[in-house]
């Protein structure tokens, strides 16, 4: 029999078992073999490493550290991620099922990145000024938060990690970052190497398991200042409600139901690229995922047609492969929850074009053949519902206004793309899209300099550069006297 890895906590600088000695495993989503036996984190578990950061925020170094040593020390991590990137990946794609071309090409490098980025940033926090004639001087200055409860999800996750631990970080606070039990491993691997760049103890922990007894106990600690959480809508309500008590500041980064809207007079070929890329990319697990594409009815069935084709022809496969485009989905749990929404569409009268199941040389695993559903309107379930997997729902449109009436009419608002050549007409459409993001001409390309995060049910917060200084500083005002001015007197006799 084959020996399982064991992950453990990493808490104060050491790897530790579960004070219960509990445990879970881990599967390969590609064979649904255990691959690894994780430690389950209970609220004690919890509650020891949120100590351990508390002391090093309050006694240790590193929130007094100079912005450059911090720099320093945060360019490192981002070099050994550089270094392990190899190795990195193939735990990311074992513990996954996202496929190595977008894990070695895209994710890992940009976590990497990350780190690069935001060691940069550290020395960008600054204040203002505010001169009062010959009075006052006023200024005000950032302060780190304190203790950080980052919460990440199960389908990118080692960059999604990167994403919230780095400015974290560069700020100078301290953190406890639950990974999603469905692919803990890369969390791991990083604690392993924020352990090699010789962190302060304490600045950085980990601790593993589920949800309602390592992440809800994160969230209600009284010594954790904020959350940043990624994942599932419903789930951000409930660590809003856990934490309340506690009045933390959240950044919630929640679930998606984008539409790319093609118009008549777009580039076809790049939008037909764009539209593919952008729900069958990463498995179709990505929150940012253009899941309803809404076409101009006097190129819908062209477009349809050129889709269909190409939707059929998307390589499904090993994820290690580099020729593969869609691996696995993450858990059997997700497989079911993606093949229900396909009685769902039937039920509502929709056509499943393409794909819609297992593929049938893939008898193993979580494979779900990349979907194409026609015939749709958009109240149906699948128009307005997450799936979170390969899946994409086609809804025609008339003219600009229906467009537009048809993209906000969904209670979720985290991104839009755009597709026409009429600049003017992108401007106006992007902007009457009620999402945080909107991305014209294009797919998600990310710029590291501006906010990322959604609007309505998609979420609260935005986070990268300076709007990520804003989630983990605190702003503090100092107000000077420069002379004698006049205070009121309260209390004197005569």
């Amino acid at each position: 029999m084959t020996q399982l890895k064991k992950v453990q906590h990493f808490i104060n600088n050491e790897f530790v078992d579960s004070l219960s000695g509990g445990t879970f495993e881990t599967l390969n989503p590609a064979t649904n073999k255990p691959i690894a036996r994780v430690a389950d984190g209970q609220p004690e578990d919890i509650d020891r490493a949120v100590k351990a950061a508390r002391q090093a925020f309050d006694e240790g170094p590193w929130r007094k550290m100079s912005a450059k040593d911090r720099a320093k020390a945060l360019r490192r991590i981002g070099d050994l991620i550089e270094k392990y990137a190899d190795e990195i990946a193939d735990v990311e794609i074992d513990d996954t099922g996202v496929p190595a071309r977008m894990i070695k090409k895209g994710a890992i490098p940009r976590a990497a990145y990350n780190f690069h980025y935001f060691a940069e940033m550290t020395h960008r926090i600054g204040g203002e000024s505010f001169p009062v004639d010959d009075k006052f001087i006023n200024y005000s200055i950032r302060r780190p938060v304190g203790v950080a409860g980052l919460i990440t999800p199960w389908n990118v996750p080692f960059m999604l990690e990167t994403w919230k631990v780095a400015p974290c970080l560069a700020f100078g606070n301290t953190c406890i970052l639950k990974p999603a039990e469905w692919s803990p491993l890369s969390a791991d691997f990083l604690a392993h190497i924020i352990q090699e760049a010789d962190l302060p103890p304490g600045v950085f922990n980990v601790v593993h398991g589920f949800g309602e007894t390592a992440g809800a106990p994160l969230v209600a600690h009284p010594g954790v200042q904020v959350i940043s959480f990624t994942g599932e809508t419903t789930t951000g309500m409930e660590i809003m409600r856990n934490g309340a008590a506690t009045l933390k500041r959240f950044s919630m980064e929640l679930g998606g139901k984008s539409p790319t809207i093609v118009f008549e007079d777009a580039d076809l070929s790049r939008a037909l690229d764009g539209a593919i890329y952008q729900v069958y990319s990463l498995n179709g697990e990505r929150c940012t995922a253009g899941s309803r594409l809404l076409l101009q009815k006097s190129i819908h069935d062209e477009f349809l047609g050129r889709l269909a084709e190409r939707v059929a022809s998307i390589r499904v496969g090993d994820p290690h492969d580099m020729a593969t485009e869609v691996g696995p989905l993450i858990h059997p749990e997700h497989w079911q929850k993606v093949r229900g929404y396909m009685d769902v569409a039937r039920e509502e009268g929709a056509t499943i074009m393409v794909g819609g199941d297992r593929p049938s040389n893939l008898p193993e695993g979580n494979y779900f053949s990349p979907t194409l559903i026609t015939n749709v309107r958009n109240e149906m379930r699948i128009a307005q519902e997450e799936i979170f997997g390969p899946v994409l729902v086609v809804i025609p449109f008339e003219d600009e206004a229906e467009a537009i009436r048809i993209a906000n009419d969904v209670r979720y608002g985290l991104a839009g793309y755009v597709w026409t050549r009429d600049l003017q007409k992108g401007h106006r459409v992007a902007q009457a899209i009620e999402s945080g993001m909107v991305w014209i001409n294009s797919h998600n390309v990310r710029d590291l300099r501006m906010p990322f995060g959604g609007s309505k049910y998609s979420g609260i917060g935005r986070e990268g550069d300076h709007y990520s200084l804003e989630l983990y500083t605190e702003l503090q005002a100092i107000h000077v006297a420069l002379g004698t001015h006049h205070i009121p007197q309260l209390g004197m006799k005569g």
